[in-house]
């Protein structure tokens, strides 16, 4: 069996006294893709910044590749939400991509030819070459998720974050977004926080639901109830009539 890619043993984690997280014991494998959800300030974004060692566990410890967090920087890509960046930062979309590279500028600030070109294929991959010399704020909210998608991915990240990077953007960017995830899945641990349940069943390979503690589905033992912010256990010691299972619905009690 493959060794963990990430592993969070009993880690808690509090801000000025206030409990976020408790007890969190989790395993993450080569290739996953999982999608987290949750009660807002449940803890996932929290989650997310202990995984990348821009927070510290109160207690518990945290290893990504068998080191502490702040040692794998450089191998975490991660994609926040488009209305928490400035957006009034003069910058275009080619230079907002180029920075996803910055460890391999030159002394003098310029970047070899190779990161220049793969910095322009992500560009085309994710429709944003007619947009590519454009200011980055003069972007509607899909296409700036998609330019941000873009500037985590130049460095080739072994693991994968993103933020909520659906919320609020226009369908055609949200699917050509998750299209591009479930491409990458097997190759790429991806770690996503999102509401889309739908989305959710139907792509990932597994859910952690953070409400305080963190908990690990299936996606079939998702019920539709956590839609409405109900996360309960998997329903699976009922009888098969009490559930409804088809292409259209997910599980649920009836």
């Amino acid at each position: 069996m493959n060794k963990p890619m990430i592993s969070f043993d009993s880690v808690s984690f509090a801000y000025d006294g206030h409990p976020v997280l408790s007890e969190v014991n989790v395993e993450i494998f080569p290739g996953e893709l999982i999608g987290i959800m949750g009660p807002n300030g449940g803890g996932k974004t929290t989650l997310l910044k202990l995984l990348m060692g821009f927070l510290l566990p109160r207690e518990g410890s945290i290893k990504v590749f068998g080191a502490p967090p702040e040692k794998a920087r450089l191998s975490i890509g991660y994609v926040p939400q488009v209305h928490r960046t400035d957006r009034d930062f003069p910058i275009t979309v080619l230079e907002l991509v180029l920075l996803g590279s910055l460890s391999k500028t030159s002394f003098f600030g310029s970047y070899p030819a190779s990161v220049k070109e793969k910095a322009l294929d992500l560009i085309e991959k994710l429709g944003l070459s007619e947009h590519k010399n454009k200011m980055f704020g003069s972007l509607s909210g899909g296409l700036a998720q998609r330019a941000l998608l873009a500037r985590a991915l130049l460095s080739d990240p072994d693991i994968l974050l993103l933020d909520e990077p659906t919320a609020n953007i226009d369908p055609p960017s949200s699917l050509l977004i998750f299209d591009l995830l479930e491409e990458m899945k097997g190759k790429k641990t991806i770690l996503i926080v999102t509401h889309d349940l739908r989305t959710i069943v139907e792509r990932v390979t597994r859910v952690l639901c953070v409400q305080g503690q963190v908990t690990s589905f299936l996606p079939g033992h998702i019920c539709e109830h956590f839609a409405l912010g109900l996360y309960h256990t998997p329903l699976l010691d009922l009888p098969k009539n009490h559930l409804k299972k088809s292409p259209d619905d997910l599980f649920c009690i009836r």
